[in-house]
């Protein structure tokens, strides 16, 4: 095993003793694939208030993103939808469908971006089974659109600015394009945006036609990101 996972022997003696303080995750990742499983590092702060930061963020997105769709027209949504086709299971944060022109949009919310190429697989695996998942709730797409929206941080715009090319490859649409676009669907898409979570900017605001806005020297205000 340790030749398999590229480690010493004195490692894999140190993790069948439970003595894992030092052993790096790198390694550690090494010996869980050789051993077919999974590795799952949490982490905490402050008694579990990470988690809850986490969750409370990605339910704020997940409102807003919903409260969009409200005030469109001819949208119909649904959320956490689990699925299981073939081999493949997951859950879908928002899926939204279009009948008139028979489009289906799968919406997928990111408090964190730890890996963009696990991201573009995910949303790649989710376009080419859309058609089963969305058949099982009655609704048969003709085409398939894919939207990232990512939480407006300093952090995430550093990694989308790090990745660009390969980010804007898989979804070159952005904001402005996804603004059009949600309004009269046509033909699929695949779109990559950021999401302000003050409480004074909603998604709605963000996807209106732009407006020149005067502001003072002394505001503060972010305006929306695309």
């Amino acid at each position: 095993m340790a030749e398999r996972a590229r480690v010493s022997t004195t490692i894999v003696s140190r993790i069948e003793r439970g003595q894992i303080a030092s052993l790096t995750l790198a390694r550690a990742v090494r010996v869980a694939e050789v051993l077919e499983i999974g590795l799952d590092v949490q982490a905490t702060w402050r008694g579990g208030e990470l988690e809850r930061l986490v969750n409370a963020r990605h339910a704020q997105m997940h409102d807003l993103a919903l409260e969009l769709f409200e005030s469109l027209t001819g949208w119909v949504t649904a959320s956490e939808v689990s699925f299981a086709v073939y081999r493949e299971r997951g859950v879908i944060d928002i899926l939204a469908w279009h009948e008139r022109t028979r489009t289906l949009l799968i919406i997928e919310l990111k408090t964190e971006l730890v890996d963009p190429q696990e991201l573009i697989g995910t949303m790649d695996r989710r376009r080419r089974l859309a058609g089963e998942i969305g058949r099982s709730r009655g609704w048969r797409p003709d085409r398939v659109g894919s939207w990232v929206l990512l939480a407006d941080t300093r952090t995430h715009r550093r990694h989308v600015a790090r990745h660009r090319r390969l980010l804007r490859s898989a979804f070159p649409a952005n904001g402005h394009t996804m603004r059009a676009w949600l309004r009269a669907p046509s033909g699929p898409i695949a779109a990559l945006s950021f999401l302000p979570l003050t409480s004074d900017e909603t998604v709605s605001r963000d996807l209106r036609a732009p407006r020149r806005v005067r502001r003072s020297r002394a505001s503060t205000t972010t305006p929306p990101a695309e």
